[in-house]
C-alpha cells in the first residue's frame, strides 16, 4: 500500500508515520549535504595528557585531587560540570530519538550518524577534566550515576514535530553553552576543546533547523503550533542534573547561559532565520499560535532586560567593593 501525504498546508491527516515518510527526502538531502561539510577530528587531540598523573586507589604514586591543582576558573568549573553530564546522557537521547525517527532508511542513518558525533564531546571534555584536573573526579563520578541513573524523558512528546522543533532550538543552545563556558573557563586548552564541540553543534542545528523549515511548509499550523509550545515551555535537557537549579542561576550570573543569551542568541536567531513570525498561509490554530509566539518572545525579552539591569547593578557592586 502506498502511504500518501495529505494537502500541502492542511493539518487534518496528518500523523507522525505520514509525516516522517513525507519529510525522509529532506532527511536523505541533509544527511549528504551535512556529511559533505563535516570535518573529522579526533578527541584524543584536544586533551593535555602531559598534565594527567595518577589519582589514589590502586597506584602507590596516586595524587588526591585538590582545587588548588585546577585552571579553570569557578563559573568555569560549574559549567563543564552541567555540559558534561548533559553529554552523558547521549544513551537516553539515543532512545528517543531512535524510538521516534525509527532506525531505518535516511532517519535511521541520521540518528546513528548523530549519535557517534555527539559520542565525542563527552568523551573529550571528561578525558580533559581528568587529565587536567579541574574538577574533583569522585565527585563528577558520582554526579554522573546519579543523572544516569535517572534517565531522560523528552518534555516533546506530542509529535514529532515537536521533537524537530525541539532540537533545532536545543542544539543552537548547547552550542552557545559550551562556547560561552570555554570564554569563561580561564584555559586556553578548554577554550579550544569547547569551540571544536560548538562547531558539531552548530552543524546539528543547521540540520535540525533545515528539517524545520521543511516542516513548516507542508504542514504549516502544525509546526508553528509545536515551535510555539517548543519555545513556550523550553528546558534545557540538563534539567534533571543534581544542583541543577544553583548551577543554572551561577551559569546566569556568570553569563555562560542566561535569558538575555537565550532570546538573543538562540529563539531569536532561529525564528528569524525561518521567518516565523511572518509565515503566510496559516490557518486559525497557526495563526493563534503565531500570534501567541510574538506575545511570548516579547514577554521574555522584557524579563531579560530585567535581568541585565540586574546583572549590571551587581557588576557595578562587585567593582565598588574590590576597588574599596
Amino acid at each position: 500500500m502506498t502511504l500518501t501525504s495529505p494537502p500541502l498546508g492542511s493539518s487534518a491527516g496528518w500523523t507522525d508515520a505520514r509525516l516522517l515518510y513525507a519529510l525522509e527526502e529532506v532527511v536523505e538531502k541533509e544527511l549528504d549535504r551535512h556529511l559533505k561539510v563535516y570535518k573529522d577530528w579526533m578527541p584524543h587531540e584536544y586533551v593535555p595528557w602531559s598534565d594527567g598523573r595518577n589519582f589514589p586507589g590502586f597506584f602507590e604514586d596516586g595524587e588526591a585531587w585538590d582545587p588548588a591543582q585546577s585552571k579553570v576558573t569557578d563559573i568555569g568549573k560549574i559549567a563543564l560540570v552541567v555540559n558534561l553530564l548533559t553529554e552523558d546522557n547521549l544513551p537516553s537521547y539515543h532512545h528517543e530519538i531512535a524510538t521516534l525517527f525509527g532506525r531505518d532508511g535516511a532517519w535511521g542513518t541520521w540518528v546513528h550518524r548523530w549519535t557517534a558525533e555527539e559520542g565525542r564531546h563527552s568523551i573529550v571534555m571528561r578525558d580533559y577534566l581528568l587529565a587536567s584536573r579541574a574538577v574533583d573526579p569522585d565527585k563528577l563520578e558520582q554526579f554522573r550515576m546519579s543523572h544516569m541513573s535517572e534517565g531522560f524523558e523528552s518534555d516533546n512528546r506530542h509529535s514529532m514535530l515537536h521533537s524537530v522543533a525541539y532540537v533545532a532550538f536545543q542544539e543552537l543552545a548547547t552550542r552557545i553553552s559550551h562556547r560561552n563556558a570555554g570564554h569563561q573557563s580561564g584555559d586556553p586548552v578548554c577554550d579550544r576543546m569547547l569551540a571544536r564541540i560548538a562547531l558539531d553543534e552548530n552543524l546539528h542545528m543547521i540540520f535540525y533547523r533545515n528539517l524545520l523549515k521543511a516542516a513548516l511548509e507542508i504542514a504549516p499550523d502544525l509546526a508553528m503550533r509545536a515551535v510555539r509550545d517548543v519555545v513556550v515551555n523550553f528546558r534545557m535537557p540538563g534539567h534533571g542534573i543534581p544542583g541543577f537549579e544553583r548551577a543554572a542561576a551561577q551559569m546566569a550570573i556568570g553569563e555562560v547561559y542566561n535569558m538575555r543569551i537565550h532570546h538573543d542568541d538562540v529563539l531569536a536567531p532561529v525564528i528569524r532565520h525561518l521567518k516565523i513570525l511572518g509565515l503566510d498561509g496559516l490557518g486559525p490554530d497557526g495563526l493563534r499560535a503565531q500570534e501567541e509566539l510574538g506575545l511570548f518572545m516579547d514577554g521574555l525579552d522584557a524579563e531579560a532586560s530585567k535581568f541585565d539591569e540586574k546583572l549590571a547593578a551587581r557588576k557595578a557592586r562587585m567593582a565598588a567593593r574590590a576597588a574599596g
